[in-house]
């Protein structure tokens, strides 16, 4: 689930270049997913699936739409569950997790989010706790991803940067990224390979990075003067709301996610290189890859 976005899509592609047959879901199937070849698509997009290279299927399906799911994860034994965070997530999660037991999926990578507590300051935390709640009362053999900040979430940033700033409530505290790739690198090695049952990784890049600190690599990487203004959380989420036009949800998550690192220091985890056999990759590499995101 999520062929198109950041982990999903990631993920499909090393599935691809492992060789492995895979089922990528869509809720756009006529549309090329991100990075692969514009080939035919049905126009039904509850039709039959789409002969795709290297052993790939695109079906339509819909999270909110329990009919798409029962169909798509027919004759699968592996999923790969992410939905984008929101209001509605718990509720199609869980039911995607009951139709998949229903199905005979045989396990379960689901992409879940640090500080997965009941109590978590963070909504959206707590939200994925209550899936995960219901993941392991599912029956279902299960392995749970916790990535904290993808470092594709700081492309948002090229506005500001623009404008000579990075706003922030976070202070000099530092902060966790993880590349998006590396995630679904992990995603694919825990599908490929044989996998205890049960256990929850947590996913960061190689360093805690504060954001006055990347700030001044966007100034070195773009050579224009880039500065950190720090706000208070409400100041922040007004901003999100009247300048960046995030809905209210998405504004209190960001403006609780950096409330929690000042509350929580952060540090990154060794889990990528343990399971990969490699390093993680590096936000400086991350940020020259896109510096052209961030050039006016």
């Amino acid at each position: 689930m999520g062929a198109s976005g950041t982990t999903g899509n990631a993920l499909l592609h090393r599935l691809l270049a492992l060789g492995e047959p895979v089922r990528a879901l869509t809720r756009t199937p006529h549309r090329p997913l991100p990075g692969l070849p514009g080939l035919p698509f049905p126009l039904d997009p509850t039709g039959p699936a789409s002969p795709r290279p290297a052993a790939m299927e695109v079906r339509y399906a819909d999270a909110a739409d329990p009919h798409s799911l029962r169909t798509a994860f027919r004759g699968a034994d592996r999923l790969f569950l992410a939905t984008a965070n929101g209001p509605a997530q718990v509720a199609w999660e869980t039911r995607a997790v009951d139709l998949a037991a229903d199905a005979g999926i045989r396990h379960i990578v689901k992409v879940s989010a640090p500080a997965a507590e009941p109590d978590s300051p963070v909504a959206v935390s707590r939200g994925h706790h209550a899936v995960e709640k219901h993941l392991r009362a599912s029956g279902v053999p299960y392995t749970v991803l916790r990535p904290y900040a993808f470092m594709q979430n700081l492309l948002r940033l090229a506005p500001g940067v623009a404008h000579g700033a990075v706003l922030g409530t976070t202070g000099d505290a530092p902060v966790n990224h993880v590349d998006g790739r590396d995630v679904g690198d992990v995603a694919a090695a825990v599908l490929t390979r044989p996998e205890p049952a049960g256990r929850t990784y947590t996913l960061t890049g190689p360093e805690a990075v504060s954001y006055p600190d990347v700030a001044a690599r966007l100034a070195a990487l773009t050579g224009r003067p880039v500065r950190y203004v720090h706000l208070g959380p409400a100041a922040l989420r007004r901003e999100l709301v009247r300048n960046a036009g995030l809905p209210d949800w998405l504004a209190d998550h960001v403006t609780e996610i950096q409330q929690l690192a000042v509350a929580r220091p952060e540090s990154p985890t060794t889990t990528v290189a343990e399971v990969l056999g490699r390093p993680p990759r590096t936000l400086d590499s991350f940020l020259r890859r896109n510096r052209a995101h961030f050039q006016p």
